[in-house]
């Protein structure tokens, strides 16, 4: 039987790729630096529910920054739009992820892509769901992949025990007023959702439950309202690469 064009695709990609050792594991997360440099996978979802994969494709790793827009499409759903822009902007920064940098005049985070926004965003998530965020938050991101996600306790762990910079930023919000006192639990459920784990198909059907209009297309749940996908979607096109947004 004749291979799918996509599959095709991918295959080719993968093989011309395969070899291409350039770049370092990340290691400012102590528990990163044990990743493998040799996994690659490829993974397509499309909106009718096909999957095509190759190569290490159910290799698991931590979601970590690939959470940012899902949680901020839970947070629109629960407070709305204009509850959610007092406290996180929608601008490009053109700063690094982890920028300690806010807004002039408004002292919010530019974008809930950058660390400081999607801090604020776990905050408010877990000032609405208290002890719960985690657990709401898990059946969510399991919605939109289609199988039931966990999180990674040694990047978790990790994470919480040299994530000083976050916790610089966490304050510094804190001093301004976008997050809830709470800031402690708050942080520990930001560092808990980067911690989640996934795989290349995860993140495939996950993007493609997005491109279909938040309804995963495998296994055709709603996980998200179209207005808030609409408000994701713009947020990742125009904030989402950080400083090279632009």
């Amino acid at each position: 039987m004749q291979k799918h064009i996509l599959q095709e695709i991918i295959d080719s990609l993968h093989a011309k790729y395969l070899k291409n050792n350039d770049g370092e594991v990340a290691t400012y997360i102590p528990e990163l630096g044990k990743a493998n440099p040799a996994h690659f996978g490829i993974s397509l979802a499309t909106k009718d529910g096909r999957v095509f994969e190759t190569g290490d494709s159910d290799q698991l790793f931590t979601i970590q920054s690939i959470s940012k827009p899902f949680t901020y499409g839970m947070a629109l759903e629960v407070f709305g739009q204009e509850k959610v822009s007092k406290h996180v902007g929608v601008e490009p920064s053109g700063d690094a992820f982890n920028s300690i940098e806010l807004e002039a005049g408004t002292n919010r985070p530019f974008n809930p892509m950058v660390n400081a926004g999607a801090i604020t965003v776990s905050s408010l998530l877990y000032q609405h769901y208290g002890d719960e965020a985690l657990e709401i938050m898990l059946k969510r991101f399991s919605d939109a992949a289609g199988r039931e996600l966990m999180v990674d306790e040694a990047v978790y762990e990790s994470e919480a025990r040299t994530g000083h910079r976050n916790r610089a930023i966490a304050h510094l919000l804190l001093n301004f007023g976008m997050v809830d006192e709470n800031i402690e639990p708050a942080l520990d459920l930001y560092f808990k959702q980067c911690s989640i784990l996934v795989n290349c198909k995860d993140l495939a059907v996950m993007s493609a439950t997005l491109s279909n209009l938040g309804k995963n297309p495998v296994t055709s749940k709603e996980v998200y309202e179209i207005s808030s996908v609409r408000n994701m979607l713009s947020i990742m096109l125009t904030c989402g690469m950080y400083d090279y947004s632009g």
